[in-house]
């Protein structure tokens, strides 16, 4: 229930209007949680931990399909879906977090360190994960067997390999490191100058989170380009991509005649 909860300090922290409206907004995803997700102290909290997980993953999908519908609604590319939409709605639960951790702790490690890690373990392991049973399954699939079996040939590379054509990959990838390194010199100044990565005058934490706010926007900006590819780093680096075939009634009727006569 909603009620003023009681600090280890002595102090009451009673219920504001947002977190009332939070609150009644949520509650039905609040009742499901607590039905699906059994006591902590049972089984020493392992049947907790994994029901948890699994509803994190449950209502982290919702978002990406919502995400992903509501892109392909506005005429966005799923790639700018990702790096706003998708990104905001499944970063949200580390903010609060981090924002919790800022509040009630002496330093700002907890903060700090739940958000870098958490971005850590999306791009090590919530990408590299995935992309490692692709590769393994794409690798064991039927038609590379196939094709291995027969007369192993340069021709087999493109059904064996597993590979992401991502327009505007490899710029956002440099965005993203560059951005991070100009994140942690401004954190290494707040430390030096104002003897806190967190906190200060209001003059100083306004102008901290406006930059922290101007380097989003300039990574969402930029790698939208790259995206669209406006900004194609990626032919300067990989060289220009095969040139695309218009496909017309009689270019795929072609290629049909091709696959009959030749095989696939």
């Amino acid at each position: 229930m909603l009620h003023p909860t009681k600090e280890e300090n002595g102090e009451i922290n009673d219920v504001s209007a947002g977190d009332a409206i939070l609150h009644f907004i949520s509650i039905g995803w609040k009742v499901l949680f607590a039905i699906a997700c059994p006591p902590p102290h049972m089984g020493g909290g392992y049947p907790c931990l994994v029901t948890g997980i699994t509803c994190i993953g449950f209502v982290t999908y919702i978002v990406a399909e919502v995400a992903s519908l509501f892109g392909c609604i506005v005429g966005l590319r799923p790639g700018l879906t990702a790096i706003t939409f998708v990104a905001i709605g499944t970063s949200l639960p580390d903010t609060f977090a981090s924002m919790t951790a800022a509040r009630n702790s002496r330093y700002a490690d907890e903060a700090v360190g739940n958000i870098t890690g958490s971005n850590c373990v999306n791009v090590f392991l919530g990408l590299g994960l995935p992309w490692l049973i692709a590769t393994i399954w794409e690798g064991n699939s039927q038609k590379c067997i196939d094709c291995l079996a027969a007369v192993p040939t340069e021709g087999c590379q493109s059904k064996c390999d597993y590979g992401v054509p991502a327009p505007g990959l490899i710029l956002s990838v440099i965005l993203f490191l560059g951005c991070s390194i100009v994140g942690f010199i401004i954190l290494i100044l707040r430390r030096v100058c104002l003897k806190g990565e967190l906190g200060g005058s209001n003059s100083t934490k306004y102008a901290s989170a406006a930059a922290f706010i101007t380097l989003w926007i300039i990574y969402v900006i930029f790698s939208g380009l790259g995206t669209y590819e406006v900004i194609d780093l990626d032919s300067l680096i990989r060289g220009p991509p095969p040139p695309k075939v218009e496909e017309t009634f009689k270019t795929v009727l072609e290629e049909l005649t091709k696959r009959i006569t030749t095989g696939p």
